[in-house]
Protein backbone atom coordinates (compact mmCIF):
# COMPACT_ATOMS: atom_id res chain seq x y z
CA UNK A 1 0.00 0.00 0.00
CA UNK A 2 1.54 3.31 -1.27
CA UNK A 3 1.48 6.03 1.56
CA UNK A 4 0.28 9.25 1.20
CA UNK A 5 3.39 11.10 0.11
CA UNK A 6 4.56 8.70 -2.22
CA UNK A 7 0.70 8.83 -3.72
CA UNK A 8 0.83 12.22 -4.29
CA UNK A 9 4.92 12.07 -5.61
CA UNK A 10 3.39 9.42 -8.22
CA UNK A 11 0.74 11.83 -8.87
CA UNK A 12 2.76 14.94 -9.53
CA UNK A 13 4.71 12.48 -11.94
CA UNK A 14 1.69 11.88 -13.92
CA UNK A 15 0.78 15.67 -13.96
CA UNK A 16 4.32 16.84 -14.80
CA UNK A 17 4.42 14.27 -17.96
CA UNK A 18 0.92 15.60 -19.25
CA UNK A 19 1.86 19.24 -18.95
CA UNK A 20 5.24 18.68 -20.78
CA UNK A 21 3.20 16.67 -23.91
CA UNK A 22 0.60 19.46 -24.20
CA UNK A 23 3.13 21.62 -23.75
CA UNK A 24 5.23 20.28 -26.84
CA UNK A 25 3.95 22.57 -29.31
CA UNK A 26 4.40 26.66 -28.61
CA UNK A 27 1.28 28.23 -29.87
CA UNK A 28 2.10 31.45 -31.50
CA UNK A 29 -0.49 34.89 -32.57
CA UNK A 30 0.59 37.08 -35.34
CA UNK A 31 1.50 39.58 -32.75
CA UNK A 32 3.45 37.11 -30.95
CA UNK A 33 5.32 36.43 -34.24
CA UNK A 34 5.75 40.13 -34.85
CA UNK A 35 7.38 40.81 -31.82
CA UNK A 36 9.68 37.88 -31.69
CA UNK A 37 11.23 39.03 -35.32
CA UNK A 38 11.54 42.34 -34.07
CA UNK A 39 14.67 41.14 -31.36
CA UNK A 40 15.99 37.80 -33.29
CA UNK A 41 16.23 38.02 -37.26
CA UNK A 42 19.22 38.62 -38.20
CA UNK A 43 18.11 40.45 -41.26
CA UNK A 44 17.03 43.24 -38.80
CA UNK A 45 20.47 43.09 -36.43
CA UNK A 46 22.02 43.35 -39.33
CA UNK A 47 20.12 46.54 -41.36
CA UNK A 48 20.54 48.01 -37.56
CA UNK A 49 24.51 47.71 -37.98
CA UNK A 50 24.57 48.85 -41.43
CA UNK A 51 22.40 52.27 -40.17
CA UNK A 52 25.42 52.39 -37.34
CA UNK A 53 27.92 52.85 -39.67
CA UNK A 54 26.56 55.22 -41.77
CA UNK A 55 25.92 57.39 -38.37
CA UNK A 56 29.64 56.77 -37.56
CA UNK A 57 30.70 58.24 -40.99
CA UNK A 58 28.71 61.37 -39.94
CA UNK A 59 30.76 61.64 -37.14
CA UNK A 60 33.93 61.23 -39.02
CA UNK A 61 32.96 63.96 -41.48
CA UNK A 62 32.02 66.15 -38.71
CA UNK A 63 35.35 65.75 -37.14
CA UNK A 64 37.59 67.52 -40.33
CA UNK A 65 35.77 71.36 -39.32
CA UNK A 66 36.62 70.87 -35.68
CA UNK A 67 39.98 72.01 -34.15
CA UNK A 68 43.08 69.13 -34.58
CA UNK A 69 45.33 69.19 -31.98
CA UNK A 70 48.36 67.08 -31.44
CA UNK A 71 50.72 67.20 -28.89
CA UNK A 72 54.61 66.48 -29.11
CA UNK A 73 57.36 65.07 -27.17
CA UNK A 74 61.08 65.03 -28.51
CA UNK A 75 64.69 64.33 -27.55
CA UNK A 76 67.92 64.60 -29.11
CA UNK A 77 71.70 64.04 -28.79
CA UNK A 78 73.85 65.52 -31.68
CA UNK A 79 77.88 64.86 -31.13
CA UNK A 80 80.99 66.15 -33.14
CA UNK A 81 84.33 65.36 -33.16
CA UNK A 82 84.75 68.40 -30.85
CA UNK A 83 81.78 69.03 -29.02
CA UNK A 84 78.27 67.28 -27.93
CA UNK A 85 75.04 69.09 -27.96
CA UNK A 86 71.60 68.19 -26.25
CA UNK A 87 68.47 69.05 -26.85
CA UNK A 88 64.98 68.42 -25.10
CA UNK A 89 61.26 70.18 -26.20
CA UNK A 90 57.65 69.40 -25.89
CA UNK A 91 54.64 71.38 -27.81
CA UNK A 92 51.29 71.72 -28.31
CA UNK A 93 49.76 72.35 -32.08
CA UNK A 94 46.26 73.42 -33.16
CA UNK A 95 45.10 73.13 -35.65
CA UNK A 96 41.69 74.65 -37.33
CA UNK A 97 39.56 74.68 -40.64
CA UNK A 98 38.72 78.26 -41.77
CA UNK A 99 38.22 77.89 -44.94
CA UNK A 100 37.79 75.06 -47.62
CA UNK A 101 35.10 76.10 -50.40
CA UNK A 102 32.59 74.37 -48.28
CA UNK A 103 33.85 71.01 -49.06
CA UNK A 104 33.27 69.43 -44.85
CA UNK A 105 29.94 71.00 -45.01
CA UNK A 106 28.98 69.20 -48.09
CA UNK A 107 30.65 66.25 -46.79
CA UNK A 108 28.37 66.26 -43.95
CA UNK A 109 25.18 66.58 -45.94
CA UNK A 110 26.04 63.81 -48.26
CA UNK A 111 26.75 61.94 -44.98
CA UNK A 112 23.29 63.23 -43.36
CA UNK A 113 21.55 62.26 -46.69
CA UNK A 114 23.47 58.40 -46.56
CA UNK A 115 21.96 57.80 -42.84
CA UNK A 116 18.53 58.74 -44.23
CA UNK A 117 19.01 56.05 -47.51
CA UNK A 118 20.09 53.75 -44.61
CA UNK A 119 17.21 54.07 -42.67
CA UNK A 120 14.53 53.38 -45.31
CA UNK A 121 16.82 50.81 -46.28
CA UNK A 122 15.95 49.80 -42.57
CA UNK A 123 12.47 50.22 -42.95
CA UNK A 124 12.87 47.96 -46.10
CA UNK A 125 14.82 45.33 -44.58
CA UNK A 126 11.60 45.26 -42.24
CA UNK A 127 9.19 44.99 -44.70
CA UNK A 128 10.75 41.74 -46.60
CA UNK A 129 11.33 40.06 -43.37
CA UNK A 130 7.21 40.85 -42.87
CA UNK A 131 6.58 39.38 -46.06
CA UNK A 132 8.26 36.31 -45.32
CA UNK A 133 7.37 36.26 -42.05
CA UNK A 134 3.55 36.61 -43.00
CA UNK A 135 3.92 33.90 -46.04
CA UNK A 136 5.63 31.04 -43.25
CA UNK A 137 2.77 31.94 -41.08
CA UNK A 138 0.17 31.87 -43.71
CA UNK A 139 1.95 28.15 -44.69
CA UNK A 140 1.91 27.10 -41.35
CA UNK A 141 -1.78 27.50 -40.60
CA UNK A 142 -2.57 26.37 -44.10
CA UNK A 143 -0.37 23.05 -43.41
CA UNK A 144 -2.08 22.74 -39.52
CA UNK A 145 -5.70 22.94 -41.49
CA UNK A 146 -4.82 20.88 -44.41
CA UNK A 147 -4.05 17.91 -41.61
CA UNK A 148 -7.35 17.45 -40.26
CA UNK A 149 -8.88 18.22 -44.02
CA UNK A 150 -7.02 14.97 -45.02
CA UNK A 151 -7.74 13.07 -41.99
CA UNK A 152 -11.19 13.64 -42.92
CA UNK A 153 -10.96 12.50 -46.96
CA UNK A 154 -9.13 9.75 -45.73
CA UNK A 155 -12.37 8.76 -43.42
CA UNK A 156 -14.55 9.23 -46.42
CA UNK A 157 -12.70 7.43 -48.65
CA UNK A 158 -12.45 4.40 -46.16
CA UNK A 159 -16.18 4.13 -45.85
CA UNK A 160 -16.58 4.72 -49.81
CA UNK A 161 -14.81 1.60 -50.47
CA UNK A 162 -16.61 0.11 -47.52
CA UNK A 163 -20.07 1.16 -49.48
CA UNK A 164 -18.57 -0.34 -52.89
CA UNK A 165 -17.17 -3.60 -51.69
CA UNK A 166 -20.69 -4.54 -49.79
CA UNK A 167 -22.20 -3.79 -53.57
CA UNK A 168 -19.42 -5.18 -55.22
CA UNK A 169 -19.91 -8.54 -52.93
CA UNK A 170 -23.92 -8.18 -53.49
CA UNK A 171 -23.39 -8.65 -56.85
CA UNK A 172 -24.01 -4.97 -57.79
CA UNK A 173 -20.89 -3.42 -58.77
CA UNK A 174 -18.02 -4.58 -61.39
CA UNK A 175 -14.50 -5.32 -59.95
CA UNK A 176 -13.23 -1.84 -61.60
CA UNK A 177 -15.14 0.19 -59.05
CA UNK A 178 -13.72 -1.71 -56.68
CA UNK A 179 -9.92 -1.50 -57.31
CA UNK A 180 -10.86 2.55 -57.78
CA UNK A 181 -12.35 3.04 -54.48
CA UNK A 182 -9.36 1.12 -52.86
CA UNK A 183 -6.99 2.72 -55.00
CA UNK A 184 -8.93 6.17 -53.63
CA UNK A 185 -8.50 5.15 -50.42
CA UNK A 186 -4.54 4.36 -50.59
CA UNK A 187 -4.04 7.96 -52.65
CA UNK A 188 -5.68 9.63 -49.47
CA UNK A 189 -3.84 7.62 -47.01
CA UNK A 190 -0.68 8.98 -48.63
CA UNK A 191 -1.99 12.82 -48.70
CA UNK A 192 -2.80 12.84 -45.30
CA UNK A 193 0.93 11.30 -44.77
CA UNK A 194 2.25 13.91 -46.61
CA UNK A 195 0.21 16.84 -45.00
CA UNK A 196 1.76 15.79 -41.54
CA UNK A 197 5.33 16.05 -42.51
CA UNK A 198 4.71 19.33 -44.80
CA UNK A 199 3.41 20.44 -41.25
CA UNK A 200 6.95 19.60 -39.62
CA UNK A 201 8.34 21.41 -42.71
CA UNK A 202 6.62 24.57 -42.13
CA UNK A 203 7.22 24.70 -38.29
CA UNK A 204 11.17 24.53 -39.77
CA UNK A 205 10.30 27.29 -42.21
CA UNK A 206 8.44 29.58 -39.22
CA UNK A 207 11.56 29.22 -36.97
CA UNK A 208 13.54 30.63 -39.55
CA UNK A 209 11.62 33.64 -40.01
CA UNK A 210 11.25 34.03 -36.30
CA UNK A 211 15.14 34.33 -36.13
CA UNK A 212 15.03 30.98 -33.79
CA UNK A 213 18.89 29.43 -33.70
CA UNK A 214 17.18 26.27 -32.73
CA UNK A 215 13.68 24.28 -33.72
CA UNK A 216 10.94 23.60 -31.48
CA UNK A 217 8.00 22.30 -33.07
CA UNK A 218 5.07 25.70 -32.60
CA UNK A 219 1.98 26.25 -33.76
CA UNK A 220 -0.01 29.20 -35.18
CA UNK A 221 -3.41 30.68 -34.25
CA UNK A 222 -5.54 32.42 -36.36
CA UNK A 223 -7.96 32.65 -39.15
CA UNK A 224 -8.22 33.29 -42.86
CA UNK A 225 -10.11 36.71 -42.96
CA UNK A 226 -8.36 39.68 -45.12
CA UNK A 227 -7.82 42.94 -43.30
CA UNK A 228 -6.41 45.30 -46.25
CA UNK A 229 -8.56 44.83 -48.59
CA UNK A 230 -8.69 47.69 -49.97
CA UNK A 231 -11.35 47.15 -52.35
CA UNK A 232 -11.42 50.86 -54.04
CA UNK A 233 -8.85 51.57 -56.21
CA UNK A 234 -6.28 53.76 -54.54
CA UNK A 235 -3.97 56.50 -55.37
CA UNK A 236 -0.89 55.04 -56.95
CA UNK A 237 0.96 57.76 -57.50
CA UNK A 238 0.46 59.11 -53.75
CA UNK A 239 1.60 55.16 -52.72
CA UNK A 240 4.37 55.57 -54.99
CA UNK A 241 5.60 58.73 -53.87
CA UNK A 242 5.58 57.37 -50.40
CA UNK A 243 6.94 53.97 -50.04
CA UNK A 244 10.56 53.52 -48.62
CA UNK A 245 12.30 52.20 -51.33
CA UNK A 246 11.97 55.12 -53.46
CA UNK A 247 12.43 57.68 -50.16
CA UNK A 248 15.58 55.50 -49.99
CA UNK A 249 16.35 56.38 -53.88
CA UNK A 250 15.83 59.93 -53.12
CA UNK A 251 17.82 60.19 -50.20
CA UNK A 252 21.11 58.78 -52.17
CA UNK A 253 20.35 60.84 -54.72
CA UNK A 254 20.53 63.69 -52.75
CA UNK A 255 23.60 62.41 -51.44
CA UNK A 256 25.19 62.08 -54.72
CA UNK A 257 24.27 65.67 -54.85
CA UNK A 258 26.20 66.47 -52.03
CA UNK A 259 29.06 64.78 -53.37
CA UNK A 260 29.43 66.57 -56.51
CA UNK A 261 29.63 69.70 -54.09
CA UNK A 262 32.03 68.53 -52.35
CA UNK A 263 33.97 67.90 -55.57
CA UNK A 264 33.68 71.60 -56.73
CA UNK A 265 35.18 72.52 -53.45
CA UNK A 266 38.58 71.23 -54.60
CA UNK A 267 38.91 74.08 -56.63
CA UNK A 268 39.04 76.62 -53.99
CA UNK A 269 41.98 77.28 -51.63
CA UNK A 270 42.32 75.52 -48.29
CA UNK A 271 42.63 78.27 -45.05
CA UNK A 272 43.81 76.75 -41.35
CA UNK A 273 44.41 78.54 -38.54
CA UNK A 274 47.51 77.24 -36.97
CA UNK A 275 49.22 77.88 -33.23
CA UNK A 276 51.54 76.11 -31.38
CA UNK A 277 53.36 76.15 -27.60
CA UNK A 278 55.76 74.83 -26.04
CA UNK A 279 59.26 74.65 -24.40
CA UNK A 280 62.61 73.90 -25.66
CA UNK A 281 65.92 73.65 -23.77
CA UNK A 282 69.17 72.09 -23.56
CA UNK A 283 68.63 70.32 -20.32
CA UNK A 284 65.30 67.84 -19.13
CA UNK A 285 63.15 69.96 -18.40
CA UNK A 286 63.30 72.38 -21.17
CA UNK A 287 62.54 75.97 -19.75
CA UNK A 288 62.44 78.25 -22.59
CA UNK A 289 59.15 79.22 -24.07
CA UNK A 290 58.69 78.92 -27.70
CA UNK A 291 55.25 79.65 -29.70
CA UNK A 292 53.86 80.43 -33.08
CA UNK A 293 50.54 81.73 -34.78
CA UNK A 294 49.47 81.69 -38.23
CA UNK A 295 47.26 81.60 -41.01
CA UNK A 296 48.35 79.02 -43.95
CA UNK A 297 46.51 78.88 -47.65
CA UNK A 298 47.15 76.07 -49.81
CA UNK A 299 46.52 75.68 -53.30
CA UNK A 300 47.00 72.89 -55.31
CA UNK A 301 48.54 74.22 -58.83
CA UNK A 302 48.86 70.87 -60.80
CA UNK A 303 47.59 67.48 -59.58
CA UNK A 304 47.61 65.74 -62.65
CA UNK A 305 44.13 66.03 -63.37
CA UNK A 306 42.93 64.62 -60.61
CA UNK A 307 40.60 66.83 -59.69
CA UNK A 308 38.68 67.08 -63.00
CA UNK A 309 38.40 63.28 -62.84
CA UNK A 310 37.02 63.29 -59.38
CA UNK A 311 34.26 65.97 -60.49
CA UNK A 312 33.66 64.03 -63.57
CA UNK A 313 33.12 61.29 -61.52
CA UNK A 314 30.81 62.67 -59.23
CA UNK A 315 28.43 64.52 -62.12
CA UNK A 316 28.22 60.53 -63.33
CA UNK A 317 27.00 59.39 -59.92
CA UNK A 318 24.66 62.35 -59.44
CA UNK A 319 23.36 61.08 -62.77
CA UNK A 320 23.20 57.46 -62.17
CA UNK A 321 21.17 58.32 -58.72
CA UNK A 322 18.74 60.25 -60.85
CA UNK A 323 18.29 57.18 -63.48
CA UNK A 324 17.81 54.60 -60.78
CA UNK A 325 14.93 57.33 -58.76
CA UNK A 326 13.32 57.81 -62.74
CA UNK A 327 13.48 53.41 -62.70
CA UNK A 328 12.18 52.80 -59.29
CA UNK A 329 9.46 55.01 -59.74
CA UNK A 330 8.07 53.28 -62.12
CA UNK A 331 9.19 49.73 -60.93
CA UNK A 332 6.79 50.71 -57.10
CA UNK A 333 4.09 51.81 -59.89
CA UNK A 334 4.12 48.57 -61.44
CA UNK A 335 4.35 46.71 -58.02
CA UNK A 336 1.78 48.38 -56.66
CA UNK A 337 -0.81 47.84 -59.51
CA UNK A 338 -0.41 44.16 -59.66
CA UNK A 339 0.16 43.31 -56.38
CA UNK A 340 -3.07 45.20 -55.72
CA UNK A 341 -4.92 43.68 -58.71
CA UNK A 342 -3.60 40.09 -57.36
CA UNK A 343 -4.90 41.00 -54.31
CA UNK A 344 -8.66 41.60 -55.73
CA UNK A 345 -8.65 38.91 -57.93
CA UNK A 346 -7.56 36.35 -54.63
CA UNK A 347 -10.59 37.95 -52.98
CA UNK A 348 -12.95 36.86 -55.41
CA UNK A 349 -11.56 33.89 -55.82
CA UNK A 350 -12.53 32.89 -52.35
CA UNK A 351 -16.00 33.87 -52.30
CA UNK A 352 -16.62 32.01 -55.64
CA UNK A 353 -14.70 29.12 -54.43
CA UNK A 354 -16.97 29.39 -50.94
CA UNK A 355 -20.29 29.62 -53.23
CA UNK A 356 -19.27 26.63 -55.10
CA UNK A 357 -17.91 24.33 -51.80
CA UNK A 358 -21.14 25.22 -50.12
CA UNK A 359 -23.00 23.65 -53.84
CA UNK A 360 -20.09 21.06 -54.16
CA UNK A 361 -21.10 19.90 -50.77
CA UNK A 362 -24.72 19.63 -51.12
CA UNK A 363 -24.36 18.26 -54.37
CA UNK A 364 -22.25 15.21 -52.83
CA UNK A 365 -24.47 14.98 -50.58
CA UNK A 366 -27.45 14.30 -52.63
CA UNK A 367 -25.42 11.50 -54.29
CA UNK A 368 -24.36 9.86 -51.90
CA UNK A 369 -28.11 9.09 -50.90
CA UNK A 370 -28.65 8.31 -54.42
CA UNK A 371 -25.47 5.95 -54.83
CA UNK A 372 -26.37 3.89 -51.92
CA UNK A 373 -30.12 3.17 -53.37
CA UNK A 374 -28.83 2.33 -56.83
CA UNK A 375 -29.97 5.91 -58.89
CA UNK A 376 -26.85 6.92 -60.10
CA UNK A 377 -23.71 5.01 -61.48
CA UNK A 378 -20.46 4.76 -59.91
CA UNK A 379 -19.02 6.68 -62.20
CA UNK A 380 -20.89 9.50 -61.76
CA UNK A 381 -21.10 9.21 -57.96
CA UNK A 382 -17.11 9.21 -58.25
CA UNK A 383 -16.72 12.22 -60.59
CA UNK A 384 -19.02 14.06 -57.51
CA UNK A 385 -17.17 12.82 -54.70
CA UNK A 386 -13.47 13.70 -56.76
CA UNK A 387 -14.84 17.20 -57.17
CA UNK A 388 -15.98 17.50 -53.47
CA UNK A 389 -12.48 16.84 -52.34
CA UNK A 390 -10.65 18.41 -54.92
CA UNK A 391 -12.53 21.87 -54.02
CA UNK A 392 -12.45 20.90 -50.06
CA UNK A 393 -8.71 21.29 -50.86
CA UNK A 394 -9.50 24.40 -53.36
CA UNK A 395 -10.82 25.89 -50.78
CA UNK A 396 -7.85 26.12 -48.71
CA UNK A 397 -5.12 26.57 -50.93
CA UNK A 398 -7.20 29.81 -52.03
CA UNK A 399 -7.82 31.48 -48.83
CA UNK A 400 -4.17 31.01 -47.83
CA UNK A 401 -2.79 32.58 -51.53
CA UNK A 402 -5.10 35.40 -50.27
CA UNK A 403 -3.55 36.09 -47.22
CA UNK A 404 0.14 35.91 -49.09
CA UNK A 405 -1.27 38.33 -51.55
CA UNK A 406 -2.13 40.40 -48.34
CA UNK A 407 1.02 40.69 -46.95
CA UNK A 408 2.36 41.17 -50.20
CA UNK A 409 0.38 44.25 -51.17
CA UNK A 410 1.73 45.58 -47.80
CA UNK A 411 4.98 44.68 -48.88
CA UNK A 412 4.94 46.82 -51.60
CA UNK A 413 3.25 49.75 -49.83
CA UNK A 414 6.09 49.30 -47.35
CA UNK A 415 4.88 48.06 -44.58
CA UNK A 416 7.14 46.91 -42.25
CA UNK A 417 6.83 44.54 -38.79
CA UNK A 418 5.33 47.32 -37.44
CA UNK A 419 2.41 47.32 -39.93
CA UNK A 420 -0.58 46.76 -37.43
CA UNK A 421 0.65 49.12 -34.74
Amino acid sequence: MLRPIGFITILLLFLSAGLVNAAGEEVLSWGDCITEALKNHPDLASAAAKLKQVEIDKTLAQSAMLPQITSQVSGKTAKSATAQADSYAYSLTGEQLLFDGFKAGHQVSAASQTIRAQEYNYILASSDIRLNLRAAFVELLKAQELVPITEEITKRRKQNQELVRLRYEAGREHNGALLRAEADFAQAELEKTQAERNLTFSQRQMIKELGRREFTPVRVKGGFNIQSADRDRPDFDYLADNTPFLKELIAKKEAARFNLDSAKADFFPQVYLNTSAGKTDSNWPPDNDVWSAGVTLSFPIFEGGSRISELSKAHAALEQKQAEERSGRDSVLLTLEETWTNLQDAIGEVLVKEKHLAAVEERARIAGAQYSSGLISFDDWIIIEDNLINTRKSFLNVRADALVAEAAWIQAKGGALDYEN
